[in-house]
């Protein structure tokens, strides 16, 4: 199912036949750099089913994202349910294969789930978790008019929060 559009982006839920697609970025281990391991077919299958979860308790979850000209995956840009020091958080997250890097294309889905957190959610608050060292994502964060908020350990490691309030997003 389509959930939003960009001017180069269809943003459409999983389904199990985006293994193969989801493999191609969760094998490599540059995009991966950040990330606590790469993943082998099992856990991107069980990763698609979470968010199969997500999207029927929550409604949402993390997108595939496809190239509207070409119809081909690029990666994947969502709203992904967090539980950040006992609360439930919403992150914007977004994850591309390496040939699309540099292309504006995180910051362009990144936008549009922000404004649709914000405008057809009505949440008051997104974030985004980054690591210290991935520069390109906290270039997206603050792209999209997030701000560090502070640094806290997730996943066993330290992990930065950058957040935006409904009421300060452009």
């Amino acid at each position: 199912m389509i959930i939003l559009e960009t001017i180069r982006l269809i943003l459409r839920e999983l389904t199990m036949e985006d293994t193969d697609n989801l493999l191609s970025i969760f094998t490599d281990p540059v995009a991966m750099l950040y990330y606590p391991s790469t993943l082998k077919r099992d856990g991107v299958e069980a990763l698609i089913q979470r968010h199969l979860n997500n999207y029927q308790k929550y409604g949402i979850g993390i997108w595939a994202a496809t190239l509207k000209e070409s119809q081909d995956f690029a990666g994947l840009v969502g709203l992904i349910p967090q539980d950040l020091e006992g609360r439930r958080e919403i992150e914007i997250g977004y994850l591309f294969l390496r040939k699309y890097w540099g292309r504006g294309l995180a910051t362009e889905g990144a936008v549009a789930c922000r404004d649709y957190g914000f405008e057809k959610l009505e949440l008051e608050r997104l974030i985004s978790l980054i690591d210290p060292n991935n520069t390109p994502s906290i270039r997206v964060a603050k792209r999209i008019g997030m701000k560090l908020e502070r640094e806290i350990v997730k996943w066993n490691k330290p992990i930065l929060v950058y957040s935006i309030y409904r009421d300060t997003a452009t």
